[in-house]
C-alpha cells in the first residue's frame, strides 16, 4: 500500500480477470523503489528494494520487465493503484500534475491508446494515466485535492462512489476509485470485477 502494488487490488484484480474467463501476464519496471515503508508503523526505514523483484512477491514469482511488455499480444492494459504508482512509477506523490512519469509506463500506456485497446486504471492510477494522455476523463474517487491535480493535467475528473466505473469512450479509459476511497475488501473486489467487466464488454 505505502511504497508498492496496492496487494488487495492487484490479487482481486488478477481474480475477476480469470473469473470472467481470461488470462494475464504481470509487468513492473526493473528499478529502485523510492523508499520502504514498514507497514505496522507507517514509518520509512532504511532499506533498498526493486519494484520487480517486490512485485514478483504478489506475482509468485511469474512476472516480467515492464520493458518487456509487447502491446500487440495484449487485449487491454489494466493498472492497479497503491502509492507505489504515485512514488516508483511516476512522481505523483511528490509532484502531482507537474509530474515525471516511468518512460516505460508512458510507453506502454501510449501504445495500447494508439491502437485503442482498452486501458483501466484502478485508485491512484488513473491520475497518472491523466499525466500521460491528453485530455483523457478519468475517476479517483472523489478526493477533492487529489481531483484538483488530476485536472491540472488538462484531464476531466468525474466524481464516481464504490463499484462505479467510468468509461472515457474516446479513449477507451476505464476508471473506478477503490482505495481512494474509505473502503472494504469486498468494495474493492466489487470495484476490480466491475472494470474488468466493462473493459471487455464495452472496450474490446
Amino acid at each position: 500500500m505505502y511504497d508498492g502494488a496496492e496487494i488487495h487490488e492487484a490479487t482481486l484484480t488478477m481474480l475477476a480477470i480469470t473469473k470472467l474467463g481470461h488470462s494475464y501476464d504481470l509487468f513492473a519496471p526493473d528499478i529502485k523503489q523510492h523508499h520502504v515503508i514498514n507497514h505496522l508503523t507507517g514509518e520509512a526505514v532504511d532499506e533498498v528494494r526493486n519494484v520487480l523483484v517486490e512485485s514478483a512477491r504478489i506475482a509468485r514469482g511469474n512476472i516480467k520487465g515492464l520493458d518487456k511488455l509487447i502491446p500487440e499480444y495484449y487485449d487491454g492494459l489494466v493498472l492497479p493503484g497503491g502509492f507505489g504508482v504515485a512514488k516508483n512509477l511516476s512522481s505523483f506523490a511528490f509532484d502531482g500534475a507537474g509530474c515525471e512519469v516511468n518512460d516505460d509506463l508512458s510507453k506502454v500506456v501510449k501504445q495500447f491508446a494508439l491502437v485503442g485497446k482498452p486501458i483501466g486504471a484502478l485508485c491512484i492510477s488513473p491520475a497518472v494515466v491523466a499525466a500521460i494522455m491528453d485530455g483523457v476523463e478519468v475517476t479517483i474517487g472523489s478526493d477533492a485535492g487529489t481531483a484538483e491535480q488530476v485536472e491540472k493535467t488538462g484531464a476531466t475528473h468525474h466524481k464516481t462512489s464504490h463499484g462505479e466505473v467510468f468509461h472515457d469512450a474516446k479513449n477507451n479509459v476505464f476508471s473506478t476509485p477503490c482505495y481512494m476511497l474509505d473502503a472494504s475488501i469486498s468494495q474493492i473486489a466489487e470495484g476490480a470485477e466491475n472494470i474488468i467487466k466493462q473493459m471487455t464488454e464495452k472496450g474490446m
